[in-house]
């Protein structure tokens, strides 16, 4: 069956315009401007602003935000020490530029036998190099002297004079940092301080309070030295 067709055949566009029923389209109306008709005299908008406030409260004098005077650096400010002090302050809190660890009561220091305490200094300069490290992180104080012992040993037996043991900085401990405490301890007494130059906190690059630069000896101090006399030890958190 063939598909009828439609009864209406539009030949032009002129054909199409005449079909159109203008008649039904909506009356276009012209724009009006009606402000003048809408405004109020000034007693009437007074009435109304009065209703619309009712109600409302004043804000009390103490509550009020007086204006705040614009702050001014005075003249000694603008002198260019302290504009170079105030921006070595912000790169310190911003970026950590100038931090110093031996400036904190986590830095800690020593020397051993007849030892100068500008070593231990130089030593967290770092003006000797660092020649092995050992990580003790996550250990207990007894599995870490185990391996604290053979790293020292092997340390002596094969010429390392710079050694650099993190310990972290023994946030978590109740009390005090034990490993690093424990480390300290193990540099100071018993076999291994015949062979410590110095020792120092590292510098923030290699772990700062939470790692130790260790400066070793090539060959052990004799017992007829040790007699004459011992190094210095200096620990800030001992200071308080």
């Amino acid at each position: 069956m063939k598909p009828r067709k439609p009864s209406l055949t539009l030949k032009s566009f002129q054909e199409l315009i005449s079909a159109l029923d203008l008649t039904s389209l909506p009356e276009k109306r012209p724009f009006t401007h009606r402000a003048s008709e809408e405004i109020l005299s000034p007693e009437i908008e007074a009435e109304l602003f009065r209703k619309e406030m009712e109600g409302v409260k004043p804000v009390q004098k103490k509550e009020r935000i007086e204006k705040i005077a614009r702050a001014e650096l005075s003249e000694g400010f603008k002198k260019k020490d302290d504009v170079e002090s105030l921006k070595k302050l912000e790169d310190l809190i911003h970026y950590g530029k100038g931090f110093n660890v031996a400036d904190t009561p986590e830095y800690i220091e020593g020397t051993g036998y007849h030892i100068h305490p500008e070593i231990a200094r130089r030593l967290h300069r770092g003006d000797f190099s660092i020649q092995a490290h050992l990580d003790l992180h996550g250990l207990i104080a007894e599995e870490a002297k185990e391996i604290f012992d053979q790293f020292m040993k092997w340390a002596v037996t094969y010429g390392k004079t710079g050694v650099l043991v993190t310990h972290g900085r023994g946030l978590s401990s109740p009390a005090e940092p034990i490993l690093k405490r424990k480390v300290e301890e193990w540099l100071t007494r018993g076999s291994w301080r015949k062979w410590v130059v110095a020792y120092s906190s590292a510098r923030l690059c290699d772990g700062g309070a939470g790692a130790t630069y260790v400066l070793l000896r090539p060959r052990p101090v004799s017992k007829r030295l040790r007699r004459k006399g011992v190094g210095g030890r200096k620990s800030k958190g001992d200071e308080k």
